[in-house]
């Protein structure tokens, strides 16, 4: 009897747990339906989202807001549709909200900030009505270039305010007034502090343009001497393509409750850029350095030095080999820097020796390949720098030389943009066979480096000796001419 009532309720348990696991069953089939049903609707959703990203890369300025006028500018320069920062940051900037455009280099930006100021120029011109401030002499003549074209139409007036020109042309200039300044903290203070009746008492926007290089340039006191004298009741535009706690600091300081267009919020290089690094002993890199010129020859090449002093020796250097070389550095004066920038864009030199005066923002469409002779200290260096090629949609190539002295710098680069890069292929032994020619170069380099510095010494004396001589144009030529001293002489 006991046997019996045992079994009847070993097999009611049976049924319960046959039961339980038909009802677990049917759930998880609903579940499995219900979640199906789930990543269809997704997938849908996806599907409308990348309808919608491609509708919006198939903008049009008109679109965006922009008026007429100005997008019969953009069409005359070629620009056939706004970028992804444009989309982002010109309706915003037509609102008339203050704006954080954070976007990769080569991506527009000097168009996101400079048609909402032209547009409402138009609205309500006005002198003395935008101040547009850059890190550097260069960016800041590029960026009135822009606005110029941009504005020939309508009759825009720029002014651009830097360093290492005459103050007194300058304030010549400012005093007719123009619409946009365009300049460098350290002079714009200078003129706000001595050039009488200039001020900006009406401004209406203003613009930091590579506000991180501004700030780790050191400019932070004039920045905020700015600020002081500026109204507060403005519009305020800061454009970075890195966002570091300095400009953080600086927008909290300076904006009023801002929009933030950010297009990448991490540190990345562009799709078509190709990267590739050399690992070589510190003192043949000249030899690599003269066998990829050599083995890309028919590009154009910008190489980053780490000091005003490399980039001299190496155009002195590589001129010496034959190559049309030419630098541009801190120590060069205003004139010739920007004689050494035409020479390159012109193509009539394909190689600049540059420092990272000419890191930020310089828009030079052919370069063909980006080489980091010296690595950047700043991880974040390399990012603007190698963006000097594979702008606006093109395809380019960088590569770096890392020494023995470099590895740490090199493995903190590769953690930044998150990527192991390829080793450029070269043959050893086709560099070697270069020792012999590099040294005699760099014996002539060194010659006329000591002479240039002795030059200098000489109050006032050839002072007009310019940084681009051509008598530096092959070792052949100077072996086979005599002596090195007579010919440089008969030269100048």
């Amino acid at each position: 009897m006991a046997d019996q009532r045992e079994a009847s309720v070993d097999e009611e348990k049976k049924n319960t747990n046959t039961a339980e696991e038909k009802k677990n069953t049917n759930t998880a089939e609903e579940e499995k339906n219900t979640q199906t049903t789930e990543d269809d609707s997704n997938t849908t959703d996806n599907e409308t989202q990348a309808d919608t990203n491609t509708e919006e890369t198939h903008k049009s300025f008109r679109d965006l807001g922009v008026t007429e006028v100005l997008c019969e500018a953009c069409d005359l320069l070629g620009w056939k549709k706004p970028t992804k920062i444009q989309i982002e940051a010109i309706p915003v900037a037509l609102e008339g909200r203050d704006v954080i455009g954070l976007a990769e280099t080569g991506s527009g930006k000097t168009g996101a900030f400079a048609l909402p100021i032209l547009q409402c120029l138009l609205s309500s011109a006005q002198r003395l009505h935008s101040l547009i401030l850059t890190p550097t002499r260069e960016l800041a003549f590029q960026i009135a270039e822009q606005f110029d074209a941009l504005g020939s139409s309508i009759g825009v007036k720029t002014a651009v305010v830097v360093g290492g020109i005459d103050m007194m042309s300058q304030a010549l200039v400012l005093a007719k007034k123009p619409h946009v300044v365009i300049a460098t903290p350290g002079r714009l203070i200078d003129h706000l502090e001595n050039t009488k009746g200039f001020n900006l008492r009406a401004l209406k926007y203003l613009v930091m343009d590579e506000a991180d290089r501004i700030l780790n340039m050191d400019f932070e006191s004039e920045v905020d001497k700015i600020l002081k004298v500026i109204p507060r009741d403005r519009r305020t535009f800061l454009f970075s393509a890195t966002m570091t706690k300095k400009v953080q600091k600086l927008q909290r300081a300076a904006l009023q409750d801002p929009v933030k267009c950010a297009v990448s919020s991490k540190y990345a290089t562009v799709d078509k850029l190709q990267q590739y690094y050399i690992f070589i002993p510190s003192k043949y890199k000249d030899c690599y350095l003269v066998s990829i010129l050599n083995e890309l020859a028919g590009n154009s090449f910008m190489v980053f030095c780490g000091t005003c002093n490399n980039a001299q020796r190496v155009a002195l250097l590589l001129r010496n080999l034959g190559i049309t070389a030419i630098p541009l550095h801190g120590q060069m004066s205003q004139n010739k820097r920007l004689g050494a920038l035409n020479k390159f864009k012109s193509k009539s030199r394909s190689v600049l020796l540059a420092t990272d005066v000419a890191s930020r923002g310089l828009d030079i469409p052919h370069v063909d390949c980006v080489i980091n002779f010296d690595i950047p200290t700043h991880s974040k260096d390399y990012i603007h720098r190698v963006g000097r090629t594979a702008r606006a949609g093109r395809s380019g190539k960088s590569i770096t030389f890392v020494t023995q002295y470099d590895v740490e710098l090199f493995q903190r680069i590769e953690a930044l943009i998150g990527k192991k890069l390829p080793a450029f292929p070269t043959q050893e032994e086709e560099v070697m066979m270069l020792v012999e020619r590099v040294s005699e170069a760099q014996r002539f380099a060194r010659i006329e480096m000591k002479e240039s510095s002795e030059k200098r010494k000489r109050p006032k004396a050839d002072e007009e000796a310019d940084d681009d001589r051509e008598q530096s144009s092959g070792v052949r030529r100077k072996i086979k001419g005599g002596s090195f001293r007579g010919r440089a002489k008969r030269g100048r």
